[in-house]
């Protein structure tokens, strides 16, 4: 079955940086594209950034555009969300997410925290 399993949340300070990782299996990883979410206390969640299969178009949400960069190595089924120069406004529940054979599928997020 499809899994997506994200890692390397934690507690930051403002200006720090900050590598997530999604881990997926269960299906041809490289044949989908894939997208970072994130979802504050209190507000919807929104895309961060997405990717496509081979990783040559890339789209990011203004809010991150120069300081986010999303990657994936399809070889080690994963993808990554590189995040610098990071803010209070960052804190949040990142989720990996892909569509696979037309059904959504999400990981169980990761926690962003951004606090001196």
């Amino acid at each position: 079955q499809v899994q997506l399993v994200e890692s390397g949340g934690g507690l930051v300070q403002p200006g720090g940086s900050l590598t997530l990782s999604c881990l997926a299996s269960g299906f041809t990883f490289s044949a989908y594209p894939m997208s970072w979410y994130r979802q504050a206390p209190g507000k919807e969640r929104e895309l961060v950034a997405s990717i496509t299969t081979t990783g040559g178009r890339l789209n990011y949400a203004d809010s991150v555009k120069g300081r986010f960069t999303i990657s994936r190595d399809n070889a080690k089924n994963t993808m990554y969300l590189q995040m610098n120069s990071l803010k209070p406004d960052d804190t949040a529940m990142y989720y990996c997410q892909s569509v696979v054979g037309l059904q959504n599928y999400w990981g169980q997020g990761t926690q962003v925290t951004v606090s001196s």
